[in-house]
C-alpha cells in the first residue's frame, strides 16, 4: 500500500449475482485530500464507498482503509471512518440531543462539546425530534455525527442530493470549515459537478463499474484541451476522449499531448471540471 493512501484497492471486483457492479479496480486515494467520486448511475459509486467503509467485502481483490487491510472481523481502523449516507439515515423518534448521546456511546472519541458548538452555530434546536427537522438540517446533523468521530476519513455519499440549493450551499460550507481545522481524508460522490470543483482537489471517475480517470484535478485539467474549428475526422487524432460535430465544425475533447489538427481556424481552449467529467462519461474509449 502507498504510504499516503487513505484508501488502496487492488485489482477489486464486486459481483451481485450474475452482474458485476465493479471489475478490476485498481486506485490509491491521497491522504489529506478531499477526492471527488463521480459516476452516471449504476456506474459503482456506492459499491466503492461501501467497500471502503467495510459494509460490504469484494468479491475478488483487497481494500486496505488508512494503513490496514480489510478482513472479517478485522476492523480496528473504521472505528477512524465517518460516513453520511444520501439520505441522512437519523432515529426520527430521537431528538437532536439524544442523536449526539447515543454517538457518544457508540464512539469513544466522540466530541460531544465540538458537535453542540457546531449545532447551535446552524441554529439546529437539540431538542427538536430529527423527523421534524428540514432535509438540510437533517443532513447537518448527520454530517455533524460523523464529523464528531474525529475521523481521520470522511466518505459522504451524495450527501446533498434531496437538497435545495441554499441548503447545499450551506452543507458544503460546514463541510469546507470542517476540513480545514482538522487533519481529514474526504471522499465525496456527488452529480453535482459544480459544487465538487469549489471544493475538491482530486477527482476519481467511474464508468461501467471500472475507474476510468483519476488524478489531482489541476493536472487532469491541464492535461486536456478542447478544440474547436472545421469538422474533421475522429480516426485522424490521437488522445481523442470526446467529440461533437455540426455540418461544418467540430468540437473536441483530447489529451495532451496530442496530434491536433493544423488548420488556421483551430482553436484550443482550456476545459473546466464539468467538461472533463461529461467528456470521459460520454467518451469513446
Amino acid at each position: 500500500m502507498s504510504s499516503d493512501a487513505a484508501v488502496q484497492i487492488d485489482r477489486v471486483g464486486k459481483r451481485y449475482g450474475r452482474s458485476w457492479a465493479l471489475r478490476d479496480c485498481t486506485l490509491s486515494l491521497p491522504s489529506g485530500r478531499v477526492i471527488a467520486l463521480v459516476g452516471a448511475n449504476g456506474a459503482g459509486k456506492t459499491t466503492l464507498l461501501h467497500l471502503a467503509i467495510g459494509l460490504m467485502r469484494p468479491t475478488e481483490g483487497t481494500v486496505s482503509v488508512l494503513g490496514t487491510p480489510l478482513r472479517p472481523g478485522r476492523s480496528q481502523s473504521l472505528s477512524q471512518v465517518g460516513f453520511v449516507a444520501q439520505d441522512h439515515p437519523l432515529y426520527r423518534g430521537f431528538t437532536v440531543a439524544e442523536m449526539l448521546r447515543y454517538g457518544r456511546k457508540t464512539n469513544t472519541r466522540f466530541d460531544q462539546a465540538g458537535a453542540e458548538r457546531r449545532l447551535r452555530d446552524l441554529d439546529i434546536p437539540l431538542e427538536r425530534r430529527t423527523g421534524r427537522l428540514s432535509g438540510g438540517q437533517q443532513a447537518q446533523v448527520a454530517l455533524t455525527l460523523a464529523l464528531a468521530k474525529q475521523p481521520r476519513l470522511l466518505v459522504l455519499d451524495e450527501p446533498v442530493a434531496s437538497l435545495d440549493p441554499l441548503a447545499r450551499r450551506d452543507f458544503m460550507k460546514t463541510l469546507i470549515d470542517a476540513v480545514a481545522e482538522r487533519d481529514v481524508t474526504v471522499l465525496l460522490s456527488s452529480h453535482v459537478v459544480t459544487e465538487l470543483e469549489r471544493i475538491c482537489d482530486h477527482l476519481v471517475l467511474l464508468r461501467g463499474g471500472q475507474v476510468c480517470l483519476s488524478g489531482d484535478i489541476d493536472d487532469l485539467l491541464a492535461g486536456h484541451r478542447l478544440l474547436t474549428g472545421p469538422r474533421v475526422d475522429d480516426a485522424a487524432l490521437d488522445g481523442l476522449v470526446a467529440a461533437t460535430h455540426g455540418d461544418r465544425n467540430s468540437h473536441l475533447l483530447v489529451r495532451q499531448p496530442t496530434t491536433a489538427p493544423t488548420h488556421p481556424r483551430w482553436e484550443a481552449h482550456p476545459v473546466n471540471l464539468e467538461d472533463l467529467v461529461l467528456a470521459y462519461l460520454e467518451g469513446q474509449d
